[in-house]
């Protein structure tokens, strides 16, 4: 019993130190940028060793990578909180994509996600943090949409691309100043126009 609970305390020990870490990357990354960050001032922010950083990330960029995921995690989940089973596949979809815009004005995620994210860990690497989190979410939607007949059958993974850079850029545009309330509208009317005629109305 006590192996166990040492055991147990060394783990929730180690896991503490890594989220201490991405916390404290996250709010370095944020204020400062990936680029102007270094690992000295990530460690003494987190208040760990050097050595703690290097046991839990290869080296800087691999801390950032946690950083995005836990970033996109997050905002998949939001999605899934605002688009349950028990709402049309029509109302999923436009719930669905209100939470991703709510989801993206938190302090500093368009950057981290959008825009540092890409071009530190490069275009293929986001496509799968994406494609496990906030596109996957997408995809599942316009895929329940099609397979109800409530939607026109268009290719999905090509739909779901288009429509993911349509709210990426309504997400962006909304943190330099535009108006979320409008382009909640227009992102709602382009789904409408890919629904079946009557369906708009389910």
């Amino acid at each position: 019993m006590q192996l166990e609970t040492s055991r147990r305390s060394n783990r929730e020990r180690t896991e503490a130190t890594r989220a201490d870490l991405i916390a404290a990357a996250r709010k370095l990354f944020i204020d400062k940028s990936y680029a102007e960050t270094g690992t000295p001032e990530i460690v003494a922010a987190a208040g760990v060793t050097r050595g703690a950083l290097y046991h839990h990330f290869s080296d800087k960029q691999a801390l950032f990578r946690a950083v995005v995921e836990q970033e996109a995690q997050a905002v998949a989940d939001e999605i899934e909180r605002a688009s349950p089973e028990t709402l049309s596949a029509r109302e999923a979809l436009i719930r669905g994509g209100e939470a991703f815009l709510v989801a993206m004005s938190a302090p500093g995620r368009t950057r981290l996600l959008l825009l540092d994210g890409p071009a530190v860990l490069g275009r293929a690497v986001m496509d799968a943090i994406d494609g496990q989190n906030g596109t996957r979410t997408l995809r599942a939607g316009l895929a329940i949409a099609m397979r109800e007949g409530v939607m026109k059958k268009l290719p999905l993974d090509a739909i779901t691309v288009l429509l993911s850079a349509a709210f990426d850029r309504a997400a962006l545009a909304i943190e330099t100043g535009a108006s979320r309330q409008d382009h909640t509208a227009a992102l709602a009317a382009m789904i409408d126009g890919l629904l079946i005629d009557g369906a708009q109305n389910t």
